[in-house]
């Protein structure tokens, strides 16, 4: 077990399994060996792992993958998309029997895609719910799309009460759709409708860039849920956390 240094004052940050201040990182295959080395560095760090869009059906190490990850106190879930395609063609059963047999014990589910209609994704949290942690989306991948707080709001409190662990607010791995305009900025009113509406606490943030990463431990605090984090990215979120970096550096008081 490493002993972190004690000698700077810094936030409180509570140890896994944690109910606030989750990371959740975005693995799009890496090889096992640079999953190794983040487990090695910084598992202590990492709360979910999300094997993104439909990479987990063709990972021929998927099983050593989520194996790994597990030993580390890490949820493993498969990505929103996988599951929007296996839906949409009757073939939900066999994905579930087969996330099982993988190890999987969380699946995401969204509606980026367009293809539900009106309640669908609800029931659906509620039918994958039955054996999942699910964590349920709320927004289109479509930067078209419009972007509707009290819809988002809404869907995210259905879905929270058909069984949900975390919504989580789209912004993509580009960071540039949903919570975000084009250019990256994030939509601020939107964000703070969505707080305002929905507990805090159960919404996953997607924020892939350094700037929105920092924009939202300034707004919400060093415990804010933050998603789709590059590997290695890990290290360098919790020093946004922390305060250990410029962008959230706060001049200390005397003692």
């Amino acid at each position: 077990m490493w002993d972190r240094p004690e000698f700077l004052r810094l936030p409180d940050r509570a140890g896994k399994p944690r109910s606030a201040g989750i990371t959740h990182v975005l693995d799009k295959g890496a090889p096992i060996a640079v999953v190794d080395g983040l487990l090695t560095t910084a598992a202590d760090l990492v709360d979910v792992v999300k094997i993104g869009w439909g990479i987990g059906y063709l990972d021929r190490a998927l099983k050593q993958r989520v194996a790994a990850y597990q030993r580390a106190g890490i949820l493993v879930c498969l990505g929103g998309t996988l599951v929007e395609i296996a839906a949409a063609q009757g073939e939900l059963t066999a994905l579930r029997r087969w996330a099982a047999g993988e190890g999987i014990d969380a699946l995401e589910v969204s509606n980026g895609l367009g293809w539900m209609g009106p309640g669908a994704q609800c029931a659906l949290v509620a039918e994958l719910a039955e054996d999942f942690t699910v964590l349920a989306e709320a927004g289109a991948k479509d930067a078209a799309a419009p972007v509707a707080a009290a819809e988002w709001a809404d869907e995210m409190t259905a879905d929270l009460a058909a069984g949900a662990a975390w919504v989580i607010a789209e912004g993509r791995e580009s960071g540039t759709v949903g919570i975000y305009d084009g250019d990256g900025a994030v939509r601020v009113a939107l964000v703070e409708d969505l707080a305002a509406a929905v507990p805090v606490e159960r919404v996953i943030f997607e924020a892939p860039a350094k700037a929105q990463q920092a924009w939202f431990v300034r707004r919400f605090g060093a415990d804010v849920n933050l998603g789709n984090i590059a590997p290695d990215d890990v290290l360098p979120l919790e020093t946004l956390r922390l305060g250990l970096r410029a962008d959230t550096a706060v001049e200390p008081t005397a003692p």
